[in-house]
């Protein structure tokens, strides 16, 4: 297939309306995929329950991915291993158990599904060196870090294609981190230094390896400001992952550019944690900052329903069981909104 032709297949792949992020509360696996898939019967994703413990966590379930790298759990957080230990074997069971959960609640299931793993480089930021010092500081442990996480990629895409043989997987790499790389604010173990920024290319060049390990769409999502949209568009990201209440001016030339491209914008309209006031404001009113966006930045309204994607800010985990719920259904009947009244 043609770089051009497989740009094609993944800006006009067959998108849901809505989504969420990837954490939900509570430590239920069985729970979490009936509620992911009875929110989201057009697509669902791979829910994570980070509250079970250490290898739950995103960077724990991320490590127990990684191929001939291992790591375990010290005071400071994840470090690199010689070998796989406690720590990596609970993370590959309870990977185990949420496919097995997921499994079981898509039977017969056509469409898009989406999956999440940590980026390299909020891996590499988040995991440890065995002097303690994270492996974003050596650029030969970061090769190798992303090296890993693409073999063990192809091989965690390919377990799902075969328990959900229907579904169109959309891989998306979770990097809060990235933005704080690129500019050198990533502090040291001492905390009193910053890592040395990595250069805009090296770090294109491994999202675009991630980015070539499967076939389908692949989006970046980071809950941080100053999100790169550009940076991400030329290492061949599908969609961008965002919360939306952080835009800023500055933000706009670049989500104008990127939608004209036909990047797929994966807009955080919905809060991520129980809101002060107990409720949240009608679906209509969610979504109205994007339609005010789209406004100011001269796209056509007819434009908005095959252009975004409405997700919660962020992933779930720090919410009530009752509020993600509420959260997970408030973002579909706001796509509907957006659908359905785009001005």
């Amino acid at each position: 297939m043609s770089d051009e032709s497989d740009k094609s297949e993944k800006t006009l792949f067959p998108w849901g309306p809505a989504t969420g992020v990837g954490s939900l509360p509570g430590g239920d696996a069985r729970e979490a995929a009936k509620t992911v898939t009875g929110s989201f019967e057009d697509f669902p994703f791979l829910a994570e329950l980070p509250a079970r413990g250490p290898g739950a966590d995103m960077i724990g379930r991320t490590a127990g991915m990684l191929v001939e790298l291992y790591a375990h759990v010290e005071p400071s957080g994840w470090r690199i291993s010689d070998r796989p230990g406690r720590d990596t074997r609970r993370a590959v069971s309870w990977l185990g158990e949420d496919l097995d959960a997921l499994e079981e609640f898509t039977q017969g299931y056509e469409g898009p599904l989406k999956v999440q793993v940590v980026g390299p480089w909020t891996l590499a930021a988040a995991l440890e060196r065995r002097g303690g010092e994270a492996a974003l500081g050596d650029p030969g442990a970061c090769r190798d870090l992303t090296g890993s996480l693409a073999e063990g990629l192809r091989g965690h895409l390919a377990e799902v294609r075969r328990r959900v043989p229907g579904a169109r997987i959309v891989l998306q790499l979770d990097e809060p981190s990235l933005t704080s790389v690129l500019l050198g604010r990533v502090r040291t173990a001492s905390g009193y230094r910053t890592h040395r920024a990595v250069d805009r290319q090296v770090v294109e060049s491994a999202l675009r390896e991630l980015t070539e390990v499967h076939d389908g769409p692949v989006i970046v999502h980071s809950c941080a400001p100053g999100v790169p949209f550009a940076l991400l568009r030329r290492a061949g990201v599908a969609g961008v992952s965002f919360d939306f209440s952080l835009l800023t001016e500055r933000d706009e030339e670049a989500i104008g550019e990127a939608v004209e491209a036909g990047t797929k914008l994966f807009a955080g309209v919905v809060p991520s944690t129980d809101p002060a006031s107990g409720a949240l404001s009608d679906p209509g009113g969610s979504v109205m900052g994007v339609r005010t966006l789209w406004r100011r930045l001269g796209l056509n309204p007819g434009t908005l329903a095959e252009s975004v994607v409405v997700t919660p800010a962020c992933g779930l985990a720090g919410a009530s069981p009752a509020y993600a719920r509420q959260a997970l259904a408030h973002c579909a009947r706001a796509a509907r909104s957006l659908a359905d009244n785009p001005e």
